[in-house]
């Protein structure tokens, strides 16, 4: 017998960066950030008693909660903390997608989005970017076509890294019908001098969620934490009706709130991942390998078509040499690898690498 849902039996699962158990590799696939998490983060591990783990956490995580919605100048009933960014897509998708109506995205973009909507049983509505990694023109207008209750932007852009403006993410919520998602998992890493600030947008705006998280921003990763934020019209139904309870275990609240205290911290290393991707980018495009501007922590960078080796091979090769890098083998990006920015030194490993497996390098210097 076959007991599970027919959707469920037709869906593919959600295929995750490699994660290496030889702590010699040279890990820049999955974007995590370079750097240690603040100091005060490793005090409160250590500081945990755990008599206290016998009872229930915090069920709504009240104190982070708090704490976060002051971070982006909102009202506590403005926030939600999850398990995860990915929790926040689930949530969203539970809660403002009908079974058989579609989830509207652009793409190509997060794999766990057309995940999420096989398992709500919902089609899905992508909406090609063009060449140089922008929305089509017409993007809200198919959305509110087929129907879309939600639509999710990652911004910064998965893969490429090309920032949509505050302007333009108030003009697309503004053209929606359902609710527009901006998925800012990387959103810590754009330069401040370009202004950007999307939570400003929210009094305005009462069908536009962001979703935020500690894993690459804030170096924790390994700990599963992130949030929503939206009027609180928005945030309710997830709070109170389809938020699994207790959400967020006792550990992780109190490193969440570690973690946000120090923006010093955390600020110094969004600057260093900032200046490191510049250099990188520079020394790529020197090697023929060309990159979209990122305000991401990661590049994609197009191999030449005259290279040595094509990009699934180099991604091989590098491999072989304890490198990863992303390689996705779909049509749009089988000519790219997305390449995490990590410290100097990795960025070194990987370019010394690549000087021994491109064919072009004389050339292209």
């Amino acid at each position: 017998m076959v007991y599970e849902r027919s959707n469920i039996r037709r869906m593919a699962g959600y295929t995750w960066g490699e994660q290496p158990e030889d702590a010699g590799t040279c890990k820049l696939n999955t974007n995590e950030n370079p750097y240690p998490p603040a100091p005060g983060v490793a005090t409160a591990l250590k500081g945990v008693d755990a008599a206290d783990l016998r009872t229930y956490p915090q069920p709504t995580a009240a104190p982070l909660r708090a704490r976060i919605a002051e971070h982006h100048k909102l009202a506590t009933e403005n926030a939600l903390v999850t398990h995860g960014g990915d929790e926040a897509l689930r949530l969203a998708i539970t809660t403002f997608v009908e079974p058989g109506s579609p989830l509207g995205y652009a793409d190509p973009s997060y794999s766990l989005y057309p995940v999420l909507a096989a398992i709500q049983n919902a089609p899905v509505l992508p909406a090609q970017y063009s060449e140089d990694w922008t929305l089509p023109a017409d993007f809200a207008k198919r959305a509110n076509a087929a129907g879309a209750r939600l639509t999710c932007l990652v911004n910064p852009h998965a893969p490429s890294g090309r920032l949509i403006t505050t302007d333009d993410c108030g003009r697309l919520a503004s053209e929606l019908d359902g609710v527009l998602l901006l998925d800012e998992a990387y959103a810590d890493f754009i330069d401040p001098a370009l202004g950007y600030d999307s939570a400003a947008l929210i009094k305005a705006h009462d069908n536009l969620l962001i979703l935020r998280s500690f894993s690459k921003g804030y170096s924790l990763a390994g700990l599963r934490l992130g949030y929503l934020i939206g009027q609180e019209a928005l945030i309710e139904p997830l709070l109170t009706k389809t938020r699994d309870s207790y959400n967020i275990d006792a550990i992780s609240q109190r490193l969440g709130l570690a973690a946000l205290e120090d923006q010093d911290h955390a600020t110094d290393t969004w600057r260093r991942v900032r200046a490191e991707r510049s250099r990188l980018n520079d020394e790529l495009a020197r090697r023929g390998l060309a990159c979209p501007p990122s305000q991401a922590n990661f590049l994609l960078a197009q191999v030449p078509l005259g290279a040595k080796r094509k990009a699934k091979a180099l991604y091989e090769a590098l491999k072989a040499r304890g490198i990863l890098v992303r390689h996705f083998d779909t049509p749009r990006l089988g000519d790219s690898l997305r390449i995490s920015i990590g410290t100097r030194a990795q960025s070194q490993r990987l370019l010394n690498a690549l000087d021994d497996l491109l064919d072009d390098v004389s050339a292209a210097r």
